[in-house]
């Protein structure tokens, strides 16, 4: 196991990962782009301008994780090991990625690029989409109460699919509340 280490300008697509379990770690710039992060276990780590682009993740352990600033397209995080997950997003691009069925609760998007991101059948009560854009952002059958939409935009969501108690959006984003309907407002 590693742990309380930082990781540099290190390109992980030709220096495999070396250990099965990080723990504290920092990883700062570094590309694991296409990587076969399989079955690793990253606890209380933090990713900072990380670029994850289409990284295999079957199995692996998220728990209490941060990532900033990083490029994370197309990673299908519903594959990750359910058990104690957890991970905050900052300044992300998360696009074309799955969080499909997962528990979600609490977790925190702030500034994040979240178009054609699928959450379809997601528990994210309590979440905060803080300044996020989600174009084409799939909820459906999706848990949204008490979610925080306010800051966020582009959003197209179907509140008889999906369970919305006091979830909470800014008066000009209930528009993407009526899409469904085709119907011209203002």
């Amino acid at each position: 196991m590693v742990e309380d280490k930082a990781f540099r300008d290190i390109d992980f697509t030709k220096n495999d990962l070396t250990e099965e379990e990080y723990e504290g770690c920092v990883f700062v710039n570094c590309v694991f782009s296409k990587s076969n992060l399989s079955n690793i276990v990253f606890r209380e780590c933090e990713f900072n301008g990380c670029d994850f682009s289409l990284a295999r993740l079957n199995n692996a352990t998220l728990h209490d994780i941060k990532f900033v600033n990083c490029k994370l397209l197309g990673l299908h995080f519903n594959t990750c090991n359910s058990f104690l997950w957890s991970a905050g997003f900052e300044e992300c691009v998360l696009k074309l990625s799955a969080f499909t069925k997962m528990k979600l609760k609490k977790t925190k998007f702030r500034n994040c690029n979240l178009q054609e991101v699928d959450f379809s059948e997601a528990d994210l009560s309590h979440s905060i989409f803080d300044n996020c854009d989600l174009q084409r952002a799939v909820f459906e059958s999706s848990n949204l109460e008490m979610v925080d939409f306010r800051s966020s935009f582009n959003y197209s969501i179907d509140p008889e699919k999906n369970r919305m108690k006091k979830a909470r959006f800014s008066a000009a984003g209930v528009i993407g509340l009526l899409d469904k309907y085709d119907i011209v407002i203002g």
